[in-house]
């Protein structure tokens, strides 16, 4: 979004200095992969909501930086030991860090990038170090939680849409109210407008993974980036699959039963099945008034923040932009 170019120069600056460091430390086979994976990019949104919750109460972002710092080394440590989980090859189109180097080196390097987060972290304003250190460690925690319980619904045979909500809560959109908080943090905001940036970050998070699971069904592929049906194929529980069995009728959970222990012949016959029971349901566009509930829940606590006018609307577009992706 063109009124955060400004900002994302500034973290882009931040970031491509920090890889550069990490190039030129000792011993390369721990810091090299740490430079790499930062190398790889991406849309650098978490940073970049720090910068922008410092910004939206008129204090200079570059009081934030380190917190951004402290996010995305924190956010990249958890992509190198989550592609290491899912025996992932690739990540944003590149080798992932396990398989260009391997798993030991990968599981050291993402420790140490865990370390260097908090590290960043401490060069912060000694007055918020305090609170930004609690708020990113409860944050990582919870992170971990949502990728244990993500792991654990491999292998349970029943999942609530309630218990999804919750993993997803924790692995994916908790990061992006941190992010936003600890820019206002560094801002000196109230504790309620702190409480409610969170908020807004949080429930825009859940919106987003909530939509995620639609896209990967629904998508366009050529715009998509990756293979659409790929949960379906590798029976993942997301919020279509778990919703269907849940308002399915009896020979439609039998077929759904059947269709999830396919696992290599017919896996396009697999994926165009198990689409057909979704659209018998109704399941997408459930999904999407899903989404739209908690994107509701999110502006609600966006239009409750006393900040400057303009930067609320810049960050309430920038934020349904994030969510309006190709289906």
């Amino acid at each position: 979004m063109q009124a955060y170019q400004p900002l994302l120069q500034i973290l882009t600056q931040a970031i491509n200095s920090q890889q550069g460091v990490l190039n030129t430390i000792e011993p390369k086979e721990m810091y090299e992969p740490m430079a790499y994976i930062l190398g790889l990019g991406g849309k650098r949104v978490r940073p970049l909501l720090t910068l922008v919750g410092c910004d939206l109460f008129d204090v200079n972002a570059n009081h934030a930086l380190q917190s951004a710092l402290a996010v995305e080394l924190f956010h990249n440590f958890s992509l190198i030991h989550d592609d290491i989980l899912d025996k992932a090859p690739l990540r944003r189109g590149s080798t992932t860090v396990h398989e260009k180097w391997n798993t030991d080196i990968a599981i050291l390097s993402g420790d140490g990038m865990m370390v260097k987060a908090f590290d960043e972290l401490s060069k912060s304003n000694p007055v918020h170090i305090c609170d930004l250190l609690k708020l990113l460690s409860k944050t990582a925690l919870e992170v971990c939680e949502g990728q244990q319980f993500d792991m654990n619904f491999e292998t349970q045979t029943t999942v609530s849409v309630e218990e999804y909500i919750h993993m997803i809560t924790y692995k994916t959109a908790v990061l992006l109210g941190c992010s936003l908080q600890m820019g206002a943090i560094c801002a000196n905001a109230t504790s309620e407008n702190q409480k409610h940036i969170y908020e807004f970050g949080k429930n825009i998070g859940i919106a987003f993974q909530i939509l995620d699971d639609v896209l990967d069904v629904y998508a366009d592929d050529e715009k998509f980036g990756k293979q659409v049906g790929g949960d379906i194929i590798s029976n993942k529980k997301t919020f279509l699959l778990l919703k269907a069995f849940e308002l399915a009728n009896p020979l439609q959970k039998e077929e759904l039963h059947k269709l999830l222990q396919v696992t290599s012949d017919s896996l396009n016959d697999k994926v165009a099945k198990v689409t057909a029971i979704y659209n018998q349901l109704n399941i997408k566009q459930i999904a999407i008034s899903e989404a739209d509930k908690f994107t509701n829940i999110a502006l609600e606590h966006l239009s409750k923040i006393y900040a400057n006018a303009e930067k609320i609307e810049n960050l309430r577009t920038f934020a349904l932009q994030l969510l309006n992706r190709q289906m």
